[in-house]
């Protein structure tokens, strides 16, 4: 019996190699991949669940996202980002989804997650296309107003004013109608003035021209 399992179990080895042999090899580097790619992960974010991974849950991986309702992270200036998060918060700033889970976040927790997503690299919205008229029309508008004055040079953003270079259309269409309608707050009242006298084919052109805008570097902190 023990010269039939020694004789056979090699051979039967022998044969699955043979069979599954490049499967196998394949499932290995898959798996480590995947270890790779996790100690990568917890390196840069830390370990497993923490705020990064949640807000990565709808903003996308390392904040790029890839649905048009919600905003990249990526590349927004730092203070920008912790700014809207006291907001959310505070009440300031409504969102049924941000408010509950900024109110849990510490000053430090703030600062971190902004930072990270600061720190991460802004990408093109590679998931919109827009009518090319409108984000002409759009374009004339946005130069018309010189919204680099406060957004930055390319739209990157900076210091309080955010990244609107390459940002989710949804979510900029949105932004705009609420600063028009009084829905959403701006500080020094800038955005509501403009925005209240923009028509509502104005803002869809603005939302086509910035979400198809080329990303151009990083914002500043």
């Amino acid at each position: 019996m023990k010269k039939i399992l020694l004789v056979g179990v090699p051979a039967i080895l022998l044969l699955l190699g043979a069979m599954y042999g490049r499967d196998l090899i394949d499932l290995y580097r898959l798996q480590t991949f995947i270890t790779e790619s996790a100690a990568s992960e917890e390196a840069s974010k830390g370990p497993w669940p923490n705020d990064i991974y949640e807000c990565e849950g709808c903003h996308g991986v390392n904040g790029v996202s890839l649905h048009q309702g919600y905003p990249s992270l990526a590349g927004q200036p730092a203070v920008y980002l912790a700014a809207q998060l006291r907001s959310f918060a505070s009440g300031q700033r409504r969102n049924p989804m941000m408010e509950p889970l900024a109110m849990t976040l510490s000053p430090k927790e703030i600062s971190d997650v902004s930072e990270f997503f600061a720190a991460q690299p802004a990408q093109e919205n590679k998931f919109f296309r827009g009518e090319s008229s409108l984000a002409e029309r759009g374009g004339q508008i946005v130069a018309k107003v010189n919204c680099a004055a406060c957004h930055g040079p390319g739209l990157m953003g900076a210091s309080q004013f955010p990244r609107l270079a390459g940002q989710s259309y949804d979510y900029l269409l949105k932004q705009l109608d609420g600063f028009a309608d009084g829905t959403r707050r701006d500080p020094t009242n800038t955005m509501n003035q403009f925005a209240a006298g923009w028509t509502p084919e104005d803002r869809r052109a603005i939302a086509t021209f910035l979400a198809s805008h080329a990303v151009s570097g990083s914002a500043k902190p």
